[in-house]
Formats: structure tokens, sequence, C-alpha cells
């Protein structure tokens, strides 16, 4: 399991206080980006080959400008094409989950705009962070 922390900005924030919908998803994106860079697999290193096919968040509670939050990401499964991502979103302070997500990155062969088994180095090192729940 990664962890990722971010103080939340005025402009993720909507006019009633709490954070936009929207914003969670670019949390979860950079939290994506900072578990791979820990894994040595970063989009400028080599040729990126993931595509998120699939990513969806529940909302549990209210996060607020200002808050730092922290983004545990764990892989729970790899296949021949694809990885499966959880994400928590927690109140660094109080430890509250305010939202959970999850994502599908397929791997891609952008030449031939077709889906591909994941390199097995890359898969081997993937497997090796897989954490169940």
């Amino acid at each position: 399991m990664h962890e990722f922390r971010v103080n939340v900005r005025f402009s993720e924030t909507d006019a009633f206080g709490p954070i936009n919908n929207t914003s969670y998803f670019i949390y979860l994106e950079e939290a994506r980006m900072k578990f791979f860079e820990a894994l040595g697999l970063t989009m400028d290193a080599q040729p990126w080959n993931f595509l998120l096919a699939s990513t969806n968040c529940n909302f549990i509670g209210q996060g607020y400008f200002n808050q730092l939050l922290t983004i545990k990401t764990s892989l729970t499964k790899v296949g021949t094409k694809s990885c499966d991502m959880i994400h928590e979103i927690l109140c660094s302070q109080t430890g509250e989950i305010i939202a959970e997500g999850h994502a599908v990155l397929v791997c891609y062969n952008f030449a031939t705009q077709k889906s591909e088994p994941i390199p097995e180095k890359m898969k081997e090192k993937l497997i090796s962070e897989i954490v169940l729940h």
C-alpha cells in the first residue's frame, strides 16, 4: 500500500464549502501516478502503456478547504492485461474515511490501438504489491 497526501485547495471546493466531487478524481489520478512512481514505473522513464478503463468514487464523508487528506492506494488484482486498484481518501488528522475509489487500468498498445499483455517484469513488480482486502 502506498500513501500520498494532499492539502485541499480553495479551487477544489464548491460554493457550499465541501470538496467538489470532480476533485476527488484528480486526487485519485495523482495517487495512481505516485503509486507507479514509487515502483519506478514513471511516464517519462519509459513508454507508458496503461489506460484507465474504469473508475468510480463513493463519497462517504465531507472534505473541506485546507484539510490535509491521505490517499491510500493498493493493488488488489493483476491479470494478464489489466490491474485493479483501490483507494481510500482519509482525513489525515482523524483517520475518518471521506471517500473510496476503484480503478481498472489496462495495458495498451497505442500503435495498434489494442490491449496487450502486461510485460512480464512489470507484472512481477505489480504482483508483489497486491494487498488482499
